[in-house]
């Protein structure tokens, strides 16, 4: 196998090829910086949040690969990842995933060591989050605290503490990761009920569909009440707007459980965080 063979297996094996996840785990952390710098984040902070998410993220669908490489090659849609044809070694992916580790935590050197301490509890989430998936009945709750870490974590570099208002928002985060993960489980359910790997999507059953309209809810009204105690104003309400019409877009999607279009809405998520994070810095640009 050649070098540039080896790091395109690689590249897969991070899925830089595939984004949504980045995105998904950017969009909230993005929010919490704005919040947390009242509309004026520092530009370094910013970009080693950015950056810090690209390598937390790589590093951890390499460490869920590695977890799931003996149920992999009997699910459709993960057959072909690296770890479960054996175009990447175990080693080879458990070096992979310490290495952007390491360079995530060096990354946050420069921040207050609150946030140090922050980045113990997130690497500690990204690593055990794969494993929750054999006992956990909704694992995703879990998947939405781990992708949703970033949130305190920017506080404590801009504030140097961690306010309830930011507990608020992970809450949000939790409860929209438990929402888009869900479609996304829907995409698999048959398979998973095979090899006995618990999701949202099993556990809530015939009401699945009506389990990730709750959780929308539940999202958008945290998000509002945060809006609230900041003193955010209309422009961001109309960025909540958008994101409930997108989520209605979703349900359109969903209700009918066609593999192809919930994984769609999945996809999809990146407008609700995007439409969402429009509002807040709108909103304070504006002011």
């Amino acid at each position: 196998m050649t070098l540039v063979e080896r790091l395109n297996h690689y590249e897969r094996l991070m899925r830089l090829d595939k984004p949504i996840g980045i995105l998904l785990l950017l969009w909230p952390t993005l929010w919490a910086l704005w919040i947390a710098g009242n509309g004026k984040p520092s530009g370094f902070v910013v970009w080693i949040f950015v950056l810090g998410t690209v390598l937390m993220r790589s590093a951890g669908v390499v460490i869920n690969d590695y977890a799931d490489r003996h149920f992999d090659p009997f699910v459709a849609r993960t057959r072909n990842r690296p770890l479960a044809t054996g175009a990447v070694s175990e080693k080879e992916a458990l070096w992979l995933a310490a290495v952007l580790s390491l360079a995530a935590f060096l990354l946050i050197l420069p921040l207050h060591r609150l946030v140090w301490a922050l980045a113990v509890v997130a690497l500690f989430l990204a690593a055990s989050y794969p494993f929750t998936k054999r006992f956990l009945a909704i694992p995703q709750a879990y998947l939405g605290i781990a992708f949703g870490f970033g949130i305190p974590m920017a506080f404590a570099a801009l504030q140097f503490t961690v306010p309830p208002l930011a507990w608020a928002l992970l809450a949000a985060n939790i409860f929209w990761a438990i929402a888009y993960d869900t479609e996304y489980a829907m995409v698999d359910r048959d398979d998973d009920l095979k090899i006995g790997i618990k999701t949202s999507a099993i556990t809530f059953g015939r009401y699945d569909v009506a389990a990730v309209l709750v959780c929308y809810g539940a999202t958008l009204m945290i998000l509002a009440a945060v809006g609230w105690r900041v003193g955010l104003g209309w422009i961001y309400y109309a960025g909540l707007l958008a994101a409930a019409g997108l989520m209605a877009y979703h349900y359109t999607l969903i209700r009918d459980r066609s593999r192809d279009k919930c994984f769609k809405a999945f996809l999809h998520n990146n407008w609700v965080g995007a439409v969402i994070f429009a509002g807040i810095a709108a909103d304070y640009a504006l002011r």
